[in-house]
């Protein structure tokens, strides 16, 4: 993608993790970048941070499970910058009783609703104006967890990001026609907030040796920055100490 002219972004769960890391990198960059999520006061300290750093960044209130507020967010941000030319899809959420034994089914849908639906409504969202400008990318993060069935993440998380992995593949199969482009992202473990929620929490030790936040924003906006002829299908990324290949004895 060039460097000479306004470069949009728009990332969802921009706020904390990867979504986050992702925008202060596109920030740095020179993109015009544009947050959403659900907490305000997230959102703000997000904005306060880049900005104070020189970066083109704002935000607007999101949750992305609903697809008339996707469609909304979408089109005021065409309304002020003109264009779209990269979704992030990093809004994403698992739950604490995420096994068989204990999962509900208020728990699966907030998985389905968020991880899944909240993806192709925003992907959706942005598909006019991507067309209109026959050249766009989308960057959907997935997990490791949607190329290797797990036990750790549970069930419902490890079928939402299977679907969002054949979510991204039949985006390609369609809009290539229209110049469009879409990357699954799945990464291994990552040391963000969303590990809190874990049964078990990794001590402080297994998160240093995991991937950071700042790994998969470098690898948003190399993604980003491919040139229009230059599809990344989907990126498989972990710590070089992957705990999946750990025995449970040894973790």
């Amino acid at each position: 993608m060039s460097n000479n002219k306004k470069r949009v972004a728009w990332i969802t769960g921009g706020g904390s993790g990867i979504g986050l890391a992702g925008a202060q990198e596109l920030a740095k960059e020179g993109w015009t970048v544009v947050i959403s999520g659900r907490r305000k006061d997230v959102l703000d300290e997000a904005v306060a941070s880049i900005a104070k750093s020189g970066g083109k960044i704002e935000a607007i209130v999101l949750d992305v499970s609903s697809a008339a507020d996707a469609e909304k967010v979408a089109k005021e941000i065409v309304a002020k910058h003109g264009r779209i030319d990269l979704l992030v899809n990093s809004a994403g959420v698992n739950v604490p009783k995420r096994s068989w034994d204990d999962i509900t089914t208020e728990g699966w849908d907030k998985l389905v609703d968020i991880n899944l639906s909240g993806v192709m409504y925003c992907m959706r969202a942005v598909l006019p104006a991507m067309r209109a400008q026959k050249d766009g990318v989308i960057i959907n993060v997935a997990s490791w967890a949607g190329r290797h069935v797990s036990k750790m993440t549970g069930p419902a998380y490890t079928t939402t990001k299977h679907a969002v992995l054949a979510l991204t593949h039949s985006f390609n199969m369609d809009e290539f026609k229209n110049g469009l482009r879409a990357c699954c992202l799945s990464p291994g473990e990552v040391a963000t907030p969303i590990l809190k929620l874990r049964p078990v929490p990794p001590s402080a030790e297994d998160m240093a040796k995991m991937l950071q936040p700042e790994d998969l924003g470098r690898t948003i906006a190399f993604v980003a920055s491919m040139p229009a002829h230059v599809c990344i299908n989907e990126i498989l990324i972990s710590p070089t100490h992957n705990r999946s290949f750990v025995t449970p004895t040894m973790l």
